[in-house]
């Protein structure tokens, strides 16, 4: 301790050096690598720098998101990025908004990419100029549970490094708290988890931000606790409020592409886990003929994601991934009609994010969709919300008991 002592009053006069590099220093010599508070607070004190602001700083740094900590203070902020002309953008769930206080010169871009994408425990150098991964051990005034993350230096990004961070949040992740939200009414959230219970097969589709990840997890949470979840996605972001989950991600390759691991061998790998329900984050490949193939062979209540502007455009989305498969379009339209139940539309609107259509699947040679009901701006039931077959909504929920 002595030592420590002698050596941070030594670092005193060496104000150049920053607060970061010497309390990093320190850390180093006691072997600690990720510190807690408590740790933090001590190094502060030998160097005369104890303070809570500056306990909360090096608490933001070390986690990985230095300044970009700032924004995601607010429990509403779901996505902050950082552009390569160093402007820092926000989304409170009414689109981008520019951050004033918080701009990143191209030097500290590129640093806090790197750094990031390494306690993700992702590579981020010229021969791998872009990683992804997730942030888990945040600070404790970041209102979230983790964030995911998506660095790009430059290049080949344009100007300087480019950072898309994404809040997951599990305490959104119930139907209450989306009913709360205003993504959906009472009276829909009740029609949902009627679905779950019933063991139909769920697809959810939208556009990017529109919260399909977010609708995936309350389901989710409604499912019976003793069956066995097995979720696969390429960057691990659900957050389900249930006792037996199982989560697999991909991997990538190494330098020679050796040991990669995708979406494809994890969806076949699932099927023999004895999976009550198989979940996949998000459909955008030829995974998408594994996950049929358990759709249509018992695991009745699985679920998956895909991106889809509106819901007309899902038939011809899953075209396209189904041909990457090897799919023709007819075998596609069987087993898609046979195997997805119900299908889950949800928009960015300018009322926040929305539940906007529930359809299912229907045709012979072709898949086409068939909505059942639709929301067409009203907050509650009584003020927008439309059957679009009164008779065949009816009898769909008659159906699900």
């Amino acid at each position: 301790m002595a030592s420590r002592r002698k050596k941070a009053e030594r670092s005193q006069p060496e104000p150049e050096r920053g607060l970061l590099a010497l309390v990093r220093d320190d850390l180093a010599e006691q072997g600690i690598s990720r510190p807690d508070e408590h740790d933090l607070s001590r190094s502060l004190h030998l160097l005369g720098e104890a303070s809570v602001e500056n306990v909360r700083t090096l608490q933001r740094e070390f986690s990985g998101l230095g300044p970009l900590a700032g924004p995601l203070l607010d429990p509403q902020v779901t996505d902050v990025v950082l552009n390569g002309d160093g402007d820092v953008w926000a989304d409170r769930g009414a689109g981008m908004q520019r951050v004033d206080s918080v701009k990143i010169s191209a030097e500290s871009a590129r640093d806090l990419a790197v750094r990031m994408a390494t306690m993700c425990g992702e590579r981020l150098d010229e021969a791998r100029p872009f990683a992804d991964g997730v942030l888990r051990d945040l600070p404790p005034d970041v209102a979230a549970q983790a964030i995911r993350v998506h660095t790009l230096l430059a290049p080949p990004a344009a100007g300087g490094s480019c950072i898309s961070l994404r809040a997951i949040t599990g305490q959104r992740n119930s139907l209450d708290a989306l009913v709360a939200g205003g993504l959906a009414s009472r009276e829909m959230a009740e029609v949902l988890r009627r679905i779950v219970r019933a063991r139909r097969n769920i697809l959810i589709s939208g556009g990017t931000g529109a919260g399909k990840t977010t609708l995936l997890a309350a389901l989710l949470a409604e499912v019976a606790r003793d069956q066995r979840l097995i979720v696969v996605e390429d960057t691990p972001e659900l957050l389900i409020d249930h006792p037996h989950v199982v989560s697999m991600a991909t991997r990538e390759g190494n330098a020679e592409g050796a040991g990669a691991i995708t979406m494809t061998t994890l969806v076949k790998q699932s099927l023999r886990m004895r999976p009550d329900r198989i979940v996949v984050g998000e459909i955008r490949g030829p995974e998408v003929a594994d996950l049929l193939v358990a759709l249509n062979t018992g695991h009745a209540g699985s679920a998956g994601t895909i991106h889809a502007n509106d819901p007309a455009s899902v038939p011809g989305r899953l075209e396209a991934l189904g041909a990457m498969a090897g799919l023709d379009r007819m075998a596609l339209a069987r087993q898609v009609i046979d195997g997805i139940d119900v299908v889950l539309h949800v928009s960015r609107t300018d009322q926040g994010r929305r539940l906007t259509h529930i359809g299912r699947l229907v045709g012979d040679e072709r898949a086409r969709i068939e909505v059942l009901w639709q929301w067409r701006g009203g907050i509650d039931s009584g003020g927008g919300e439309v059957a679009e077959d009164r008779e065949a909504f009816e009898e769909f929920c008659d159906e699900l008991g």
